[in-house]
């Protein structure tokens, strides 16, 4: 049973392993760096060990998302518990969302923007993408009305990212970011 328990932490610490590596070329150096050989030279290990944990650079990729949206979910979290009853309670998550958009380019894009299996509202959406999808929605909830909130917790998603993908792209005026997000942010509060 020991020698069990050991092969299991080994295995798992591996796993971590090449997660971590590859996610610290793909911040340092863009995703097109990540290959099995640079991550076998990196980590130390023949590139079949790496086919043992994962069956190609993509289910990296899409291993790395679904740990990026747990750490979303945390980032959206400490947002929404920090928003307190003053102001729109959108702002603070908004600007979250961009922050770790902003700091976490190449696992924003595993996320999001290189082709993966992932599915959103499917029954084989993994815990962590529901959660972060959930966070949003508890703070859209707050503010909804008589609106879905589902709906309303998909358009404001969607408009982060728009606004983070032209951002990227150098196509917005970098001065009005912070404009941008609370003018975003104000839409979705209802006025009486």
């Amino acid at each position: 049973m020991a020698i069990e328990d050991r092969r299991a932490r080994e295995r798992a610490a591996r796993h971590r392993l090449i997660l971590e590596t590859a996610r610290k070329i793909a911040e340092a150096e863009g995703w097109d760096a990540v290959t099995t050989r640079r991550l076998s030279t990196e980590i130390e290990y023949s590139q079949p060990v790496l086919y043992k944990h994962f069956a190609s650079m993509e289910a990296i990729a899409e291993a790395l998302a679904i740990d990026g949206f747990a750490e979303l979910a945390e980032v959206l979290h400490a947002a929404r518990a920090t928003a307190g009853a003053t102001g729109n309670p959108l702002s603070p998550l908004a600007h979250a969302y961009v922050s770790f958009a902003r700091d976490n380019p190449a696992l924003y894009d595993a996320m999001f923007v290189r082709a993966t299996g992932l599915r959103f509202a499917a029954a084989q959406t993994p815990p962590s993408l529901l959660a972060a999808f959930d966070e949003l929605r508890a703070a859209i909830t707050d503010i909804a009305g008589e609106r879905d909130p589902d709906t309303l917790t998909e358009v404001f998603w969607a408009a982060l990212h728009g606004l983070i993908m032209l951002d990227r792209g150098g196509r917005l005026r970098p001065e009005h970011a912070s404009e941008r997000i609370e003018l975003l942010a104000g839409q979705f509060v209802l006025t009486t």
